[in-house]
């Protein structure tokens, strides 16, 4: 089961995480690392732990995890429970799972505070400029088949019916991509948590979430990653640290085609039906959990530049890095403490 393309930028890690190499500095437990596959790319978790652990023990109960976020919210199974939502008929009340029904919430949430810049409904437009689940085009739509996809979105249309249902007041389709992998890094960092493992760095195709310390007793430190087309190891941008915090990044230079030199990327504004072309080539958001800053950088590659700026300095526990390329110049548009999370 696959959320995602492989071309698409969701399957490109744009982190890499930093910490020392061998135990001569572990002064908090032992360091204990699983990796594996997951929708359509990799996951990666480091903890730290006083006691002995099986990691066989733990790959499968994170694997029995994100199989079940893959049964609700993967677009390549049939029988998803997103799936299975996108088939009910307008108007029907649908009584829905309590993770779907805490996706929809952060996903209403999101609509509401980007002014619809993150919209869940978008795939038919994403599909019609090919970068959805079916084939590749290359080409721009003719006007009237984008104006056709337009009147098939708008996450307003979804109505929360009491705490388990929500129903469709419109014929659209729904696609949470945008926020799945943040979704199951949270489901991931919970499970350790709950386990009593405080100290743990989870990574699902380059979304992050830190609870704790790392093994040096110091809080875990990450890389952003260049925003460059050409390959993915072109140096890091920044160096921040994560204090219990998640980040996501969200960019449009790994999954675009180009004509006659003008860029159209994958991520498509929801109100023009347009791929975006505001000069943002990345944006990295920290907040409180995953789901929600896997969303919002999403929408900050849609907003107006000052309005996205102003947007995070409103929100508690928030900061952003947005990197705007101007020529071949690469400028930095920060939120307001992001400096204080900066180590170089």
């Amino acid at each position: 089961m696959k959320f995602f393309k492989i071309t698409s930028l969701y399957l490109i890690i744009s982190f890499f995480i930093f910490q020392s190499s061998g135990f001569a500095f572990q002064t908090t437990g032992r360091q204990y690392a699983i990796s594996g596959k997951t929708m359509g790319t990799f996951y990666t978790i480091k903890f730290i732990s006083h006691k002995s652990e099986s990691l066989s023990l733990w790959e499968e109960k994170v694997d029995t995890l994100l199989k079940e976020v893959n049964r609700k919210l993967s677009m390549f199974d049939a029988k998803s429970e997103i799936s299975l939502f996108n088939k009910k008929a307008t108007g029907k009340l649908v009584t829905i799972s309590p993770e779907f029904y805490a996706v929809i919430l952060t996903g209403k949430k999101l609509y509401r505070m980007t002014n619809g810049a993150w919209d869940a409904s978008v795939k038919p437009l994403v599909d019609l400029w090919g970068f959805g689940t079916e084939n590749s085009t290359n080409k721009i739509p003719d006007p009237g088949k984008i104006a056709v996809a337009l009147s098939k979105v708008g996450f307003n249309h979804i109505a929360i019916k009491g705490t388990n249902a929500v129903q469709k007041t419109k014929p659209i389709t729904l696609d949470f991509g945008s926020i799945a992998k943040g979704y199951g890094v949270d489901a991931v960092a919970k499970l350790f948590t709950s386990s009593g493992i405080n100290d743990v760095l989870v990574e699902i195709g380059g979304e992050l979430y830190a609870s704790g310390k790392n093994r040096k007793g110091k809080y875990w430190s990450v890389g952003i990653s260049k925003p460059d087309k050409i390959y993915i190891n072109q140096g890091l941008y920044k160096i921040i640290r994560l204090d219990n915090k998640a980040i996501a990044t969200s960019g449009n230079y790994r999954n675009f085609f180009e004509i006659k030199g003008k860029t159209f990327s994958h991520i498509i504004d929801p109100k023009t039906g347009f791929p975006v072309d505001n000069g943002i080539v990345s944006a990295s958001v920290i907040s409180q959990n995953c789901t929600f800053a896997d969303g919002l950088a999403t929408a900050l590659m849609v907003m107006d530049l000052k309005k996205g700026i102003r947007l995070v300095n409103s929100l508690e526990d928030t900061e952003c890095l947005i990197i705007q390329k101007k020529g071949q110049k690469l400028l930095n548009h920060a939120s307001k403490n992001f400096g204080d999370l900066v180590v170089k």
